[in-house]
């Protein structure tokens, strides 16, 4: 059974930086596309950003600029770094995987 774990979830004050991690179960390469998403309570889960089998990245324009998606082939990991955190960007952040969806990692954004 495929498993996304994600990581790096926590409390960050405005203006900070934070990484999120995504582990995978099964190689990365057997992914054809991977992404973020993102969710707070009451709303529809947004998408954040993706990476493509060409490494092609996609953002959202509210987080483009600010964030960076990328992998590591060889710990097959999906990583999110996000720059300039903004309280808005305070959700709980899902990793994605084709149709296969990680738990969630909850990042607040306060001061």
């Amino acid at each position: 059974q495929v498993q996304l774990v994600e990581s790096g979830g926590g409390l960050v004050e405005p203006g900070w930086s934070r990484r999120l991690a995504c582990k995978t179960s099964e190689s990365i390469w057997k992914f054809n596309t991977m992404g973020w998403y993102r969710q707070v309570p009451g709303k529809e889960r947004e998408f954040v950003a993706s990476l493509d089998g060409s490494d092609t990245a996609n953002y959202s324009d509210s987080v483009k600029s600010r964030f960076t998606i990328f992998k590591d082939t060889r710990k097959n990991t999906l990583y999110l770094h996000m720059n300039l955190l903004e309280p808005e960007d305070t959700a709980v952040y899902f990793c994605n995987g084709d149709v296969y969806w990680g738990q969630g990692t909850q990042l607040t954004v306060s001061s």
